[in-house]
């Protein structure tokens, strides 16, 4: 099977192509409808592939998609794509960024966010391609196409990656909680490294294993239904959480820990009040921990394939409201867990409530949710690392067992090993958005725009590729200062990332 014929690339893999319903298991080449298959239309776009940067805009039988998605549950399929275990270090980014200065920031990369969707599908309506990978081989070829699909499956790994560490880490203290356990004593249930093994064998294994995992998008609903309780639960705690707060293992009494709150001279105590702008060694993670928090890139194409009556106009109205959405919930969920601990927040806020009372009622219920949720999504988000896999490394083989079985295995091993041996999440927040974040984000939407629209439509120094360029340029400029920063505050041996909670 020849892969530059754009309608043949439904073929791949059959078995493997049901939809999930909140767009995150579509894979490229999985969006081009019957209609598309027509022998008049396949004929004529493969007359073109002579030169098809030049004379895509003149066909006139453009591959048609009949999506039947409402917008509204476009916009919660989208939201849902951006909400992920992101939002639990955003607190402490602000801590390490400053109110102001992390709103800022957080308000440039929502925007650019949205410009970056603009050039994605205005790339994709040229073309009419709705895969993320696709649009790469349309741009540059296999390098392209090879380029997309290793940040893509990078990204992926990092957010399984970051689920699996959650699980590592809040699982102990659930068991912990339900045993009232005050004490371990090196208890192996208590061990999170032999949890996210049995976890990883005992239920996530066995729901990677399937040919379809449809079934499976419908806990998307469940883990942004469980996003919205974390965030009320951030918000409520900050008004019962005393300031400076006393770890439970010194806690004396309730009493004792609010006349904490003033110093002897009756004025607030310096470390309750919240810094505006603040920089350090771990400023250097808020705009990776920002950009990892955004990500939903590789998911839109497909969402706008399932949207009804789409349009490009309407496409980029359901990504505004989605991303909008988001930045509130982002903004709330940083600012209460900000001001609920201050400079003491950890790189996983949920983490950082044990050292309050690790018996909370409420906050042992947002566990659980939370823990259900990342563990039931990290089939879902290994789907389509393992299509991107196949795709790269096998493309023209249809289904087989052995290697689906295969693929998955490797995967979860080499994500455990990672989950275990990473001394704390920062790091995989930090490495997987400095990387392949900007690429997805900032400078594959960019640089596919620059080669896709005809230099007849667009010239090269017209304002649109202009900006275009710049775009590609900030990301560039984002990559290499995180990294950088990033590297420096590991060799000196200071970073919170090289130490465990």
């Amino acid at each position: 099977m020849s892969e530059d014929k754009p309608a043949e690339t439904v073929e791949d893999t059959p078995a493997e192509a049901s939809a999930i319903p909140n767009g995150k298991g579509h894979e490229p080449g999985e969006e081009i409808s019957a209609s598309a298959k027509t022998p008049l239309c396949i004929l004529v776009l493969q007359v073109l592939e002579v030169n098809t940067r030049l004379l895509w805009p003149s066909v006139s039988c453009r591959l048609q998609f009949e999506g039947k998605t409402s917008f509204g549950m476009s916009v919660f399929n989208l939201g849902n794509a951006i909400m992920g275990s992101g939002i639990l270090g955003l607190a402490y980014a602000m801590a390490n960024a400053g109110v102001v200065l992390f709103l800022l920031l957080l308000t440039v990369v929502a925007v650019l966010s949205s410009y970056s969707i603009h050039l994605l599908l205005k790339s994709s309506g040229i073309v009419g391609i709705r895969a993320y990978e696709q649009l790469g081989y349309r741009a540059f070829g296999t390098p392209g196409k090879m380029a997309a699909g290793i940040a893509i499956t990078l990204q992926n790994i990092g957010a399984m990656s970051s689920y699996l560490y959650i699980v590592k880490y809040e699982m102990p203290l659930v068991i912990q909680a339900f045993l009232k356990v005050d004490k371990p004593a090196g208890e192996w249930y208590l061990n999170g490294n032999y949890l996210v093994i049995i976890v990883s064998i005992a239920i996530i294994l066995p729901l990677a294993l399937m040919k379809q995992l449809g079934y499976l998008g419908y806990t998307s609903g469940f883990s942004l239904s469980c996003m919205v309780f974390f965030l009320i639960a951030v918000i409520y705690k900050k008004f019962n959480v005393p300031c400076p707060f006393t770890d439970f293992s010194f806690n004396a009494t309730s009493t004792a820990s609010w006349m904490n709150v003033t110093d002897p001279g009756g004025e607030e105590d310096p470390a309750c009040i919240p810094k505006m702008a603040n920089l350090n060694s771990q400023t250097a993670y808020t705009i990776p921990i920002l950009a990892f928090a955004f990500v939903c890139h590789p998911e839109v194409l497909p969402i706008y394939t399932e949207l009804r009556n789409a349009t490009k106009k309407k496409m980029q109205h359901v990504a505004n409201i989605s991303i909008a959405i988001m930045y509130i919930m982002y903004f709330l969920a940083a600012l209460f867990g900000y001001l609920t601990f201050y400079g003491e927040v950890e790189a996983e806020l949920l983490h950082t409530y044990s050292r309050i009372d690790p018996y909370d009622t409420l906050i042992l219920c947002v566990r659980v949710a939370v823990l259900t949720a990342v563990t039931l999504t990290v089939p879902i988000v290994l789907f389509p690392v393992r299509r991107a896999i196949q795709q790269m490394a096998f493309p023209n083989k249809t289904f087989y067992w052995p290697r689906h079985i295969a693929i998955a295995f490797i995967l979860l091993l080499f994500i455990n090993l990672l989950v275990i041996f990473a001394p704390n999440i920062l790091g995989i927040f930090g490495i997987i958005g400095a990387t392949s974040a900007p690429c997805l984000i900032f400078i594959f939407p960019a640089v596919f725009y620059i080669r896709i629209v005809p230099k007849e439509e667009e010239p090269l120094r017209s304002f649109p590729k202009i900006l275009a360029a710049c775009f590609a340029g900030i990301g560039f400029l984002f990559m290499t200062m995180s990294l950088s920063f990033i590297i420096i505050d590991w060799t000196t041996g200071t970073s919170k990332a090289s130490s465990g909670h």
